[in-house]
């Protein structure tokens, strides 16, 4: 039968069956993305942990480091993170190594945590009084990719610009952006993009802004389209092709312990996930040979 629903079912297998096709490569090289936006409610641990999902299913190996002190990135990948549990926390202020804090995620042997406990919260004051405040994630991280080799290292920032989002900024090297399509998107992304701004001036010169993904896009109103209009326009170069529609299946997978990927694949927003981390992936790629 030729009608929306039928077209849109045929769409969403034909784009299924593509993604059983995709062949992709990694250069070797890890990639070390900070996931940010100040403001809440974009779909940002949503986006980290379902991206890591997928990049892992591609056969790459992901370490999710949560920062956030709610600890919703290690829920979703089904990691403990009780407040017994050695985490971040630990890391950043008792100068823990990652590697005794690092979880395999049950979801995939490629796909690890470095989990957060509601110790965090308390991180932001204590750091203040610490040596080289801003850099401690960096160093961790440093020492831990001596030994362990991953594709992938993806940083969950709480929706805020403190320490624990600053120091994530110096530990990466490409900043990742959720952007919901909705009407106050864009305000706040101006001064995130400033923040980014100040840390490559003071604290990593190396830091830019690679990616940005459309979020909770609904297509049926005009609002979205011209939300995501707007955004390709001023972001040619960093939006994904990729957006990622509002989905419960999406909404739900979390409180199972798990991403989308894992709870319902051949979901709408599981399928778009899955989109958008091959399109990471090759647009790296692509880059990389033009560099070259």
């Amino acid at each position: 039968m030729d009608t929306p629903l039928a077209r849109e079912l045929a769409e969403l297998t034909a784009r299924r069956r593509a993604l059983e096709d995709v062949s992709v490569e990694f250069s070797g090289d890890t990639r070390i993305l900070t996931v940010s936006n100040q403001k809440g409610g974009v779909g940002k641990t949503t986006s980290t942990v379902n991206i890591a999902a997928a990049l892992a299913q591609l056969g790459a190996r992901v370490l999710v480091i949560d920062l956030d002190p709610q600890g919703n990135a290690s829920t979703a990948l089904g990691v403990p993170h009780d407040a017994d549990t050695p985490s971040v926390y630990d890391v950043l202020i008792e100068e823990f190594p990652l590697a005794e804090i690092v979880q395999q995620s049950p979801e995939s042997e490629n796909l690890f945590c470095a989990p957060s406990t509601i110790h965090l919260a308390g991180a932001e004051i204590e750091l203040v009084a610490q040596v080289a405040r801003e850099h401690r994630l960096r160093r961790a991280l440093k020492d831990y990719l001596k030994t362990t080799s991953f594709d992938y290292v993806i940083i969950d920032c709480p929706p805020s610009l403190g320490l624990l989002t600053i120091n994530a900024f110096t530990a990466a090297d490409e900043v990742f952006i959720p952007i919901q399509c909705e009407y106050y998107a864009l305000e706040g992304l101006s001064q995130l993009l400033g923040s980014i701004q100040m840390i490559q001036k003071h604290l990593n010169p190396e830091l830019r802004l690679s990616t940005i993904l459309l979020t909770m896009y609904d297509g049926r109103t005009n609002l979205a389209q011209q939300v995501a209009e707007e955004v390709r326009t001023h972001f040619p170069e960093q939006v994904l092709e990729t957006v990622i529609p509002r989905s419960v299946r999406v909404s739900e997978a979390p409180s199972f312990g798990q991403t989308v990927i894992a709870y319902e694949a051949a979901s709408v927003g599981a399928v778009a996930y899955r989109e958008a981390a091959v399109e990471l992936v090759k647009r790296a790629s692509a880059v990389q040979k033009k560099e070259n």
